[in-house]
């Protein structure tokens, strides 16, 4: 595991070389939020580095609950039996197996790999807006219908799950980069993925933090640059 840290948050990345799937810290006064939950086996690693850096985990906060994000819920759960655990509202239907669309999200299927044993039952259903501690949830659809970033009010720093990937070069959720094409292959709607990142880019992020790769510090240009080329690619 590799852990970075940036402003108020911590990156750790589980297998950084070869498939990096990231999970973060978001630093508060008294504990952590960590955002995502990675694969099964990434509960002991979590849970050392926040124990080595001298807090608790008091809430969990999911982007989307493909696989590789929710993997050691259930695992942190049983050992913290006290922590808050926070999903977005629309992915509460995928995570119970419900694959169906809702009105105005089109006919395309959605897509990757959903866990069908998860036991966790969220405390708190997360919409557009809502604020988690330093955290602001902004509803972020396209790689999932319901797929939410979250961006520390302190400094700015965006984290935004599958909505862009930096492994392969930076995308956007769906444009396809083959040196690492695998959240593409889970995007659900490319054209909303495009829409929510344009949204994303409006609030001006001091540093982003994907799903996938490594932390972008210079991040306004370079999601620019993703975006027009994703564009260009649905043309």
């Amino acid at each position: 595991m590799k852990l970075t840290k940036a402003n108020h948050i911590y990156q750790l990345t589980f297998f950084p070389s070869f498939f990096p799937v990231n999970c973060y810290f978001v630093e508060e006064e008294e504990y952590f939020t960590l955002i995502d939950a990675g694969l099964p086996f990434s509960k002991k690693d979590i849970l050392k580095t926040a124990s080595h850096l001298g807090k608790s985990i008091r809430k969990i906060v999911l982007t989307h609950v493909h696989s590789d994000h929710i993997g050691a819920l259930d695992g942190l759960k049983e050992e913290l039996p006290d922590v808050e655990v926070f999903i977005p509202k629309r992915e509460l239907k995928i995570l119970n197996g419900d694959l169906s669309l809702e009105n105005g999200e089109g006919e395309m299927p959605i897509k990757g790999s959903i866990p069908k044993n998860i036991k966790t039952v969220p405390d708190q259903l997360i919409e557009d807006g809502d604020q988690i501690g330093s955290i602001k949830a902004i509803h972020s659809p396209g790689h999932t219908p319901g797929m939410m970033s979250f961006l520390d009010i302190r400094d700015n720093t965006l984290i935004v799950g599958d909505a862009f990937q930096s492994r392969g070069g930076i995308a956007v959720a769906g444009d396809i980069r083959w040196s690492f094409p695998f959240p593409s292959f889970g995007t659900w709607n490319k054209k909303i993925a495009i829409e929510s990142a344009e949204k994303l880019l409006t609030y001006n992020p001091s540093v982003l933090a994907v799903g996938h790769g490594n932390l972008i510090f210079d991040a306004e240009e370079k999601m620019k640059q993703a975006i027009e080329k994703a564009k260009k690619s649905i043309k």
